[in-house]
């Protein structure tokens, strides 16, 4: 797929609650296996990278912060239903 020169011929709609939980779930799970240092990290050590940057374990710890932070005040603009019912009888 061809890079995208603009965000004209993007579209979609917004996440939904339910999708923004499983993102944060996801974070989560992201997180503690990478304190755990356990084989699903997503970054166990040092990778040297394009142009001479290298990714680590706190850079990529803050990354997941940033994101869960992100995510979490996504979460916290839902709109809020409540929705009640009465049953009047005669």
């Amino acid at each position: 797929m061809p890079d995208l020169e603009d965000l004209s011929s993007v579209n979609g709609a917004d996440l939904t609650e339910a999708q923004i939980k499983g993102i944060l779930a996801q974070i989560d799970l992201d997180i503690t296996n990478l304190l755990r240092d356990g084989k699903l990290a997503a970054l166990k050590y040092s990778l040297p990278g394009d142009a001479g940057r290298a990714g680590d374990r706190a850079a990529n710890l803050h990354a997941l912060l940033d994101a869960r932070r992100y995510y979490s005040e996504l979460l916290k603009q839902q709109p809020a239903i409540h929705a009640a019912t009465a049953n009047f009888e005669d």
